[in-house]
């Protein structure tokens, strides 16, 4: 039998995440995706299956802001951006799905800087 990938891996970690962890329009799941690059935040309504707010590095908001930054630090802009919207929508309550990732550099960066900006998870 083949040895599993690290992408496998992850997949089968998210997939026991996902079942435990479900975004209702009251309390929805933020979801994060790192790439080697970049790291991607949505606030997903599976109910509905609705993206109601998210951010990334790519963002023309952020983008200029990002210069210079290390990964992590351009995850902490992601956080903050991907709060400052879903407070804007009036969402205060989400689940957090770190993705099958451990909670640990970029996706703990991300999840502390959105609790910052006042998401409570």
């Amino acid at each position: 039998m083949a040895k599993e990938t690290r992408v496998e891996a992850r997949h089968r970690r998210h997939a026991r995440v996902r079942a435990k962890v479900k975004g209702t329009p009251d309390v929805p799941r933020l979801c994060v995706f790192r790439s080697p690059n970049h790291i991607y935040a949505q606030v997903i309504d599976d109910t509905q299956g609705h993206t109601l707010a998210s951010a990334s590095t790519l963002d023309a908001e952020i983008k200029s802001a990002t210069n210079g930054k290390t990964k992590t630090g351009k995850s902490e802009l992601v956080g903050t951006l991907v709060a400052k919207r879903t407070m804007s929508k009036g969402i205060e309550k989400v689940a957090f799905d770190r993705g099958g990732y451990k909670y640990h550099g970029r996706v703990k960066a991300l999840a502390e800087a959105a609790r910052q900006e006042g998401l409570k998870f």
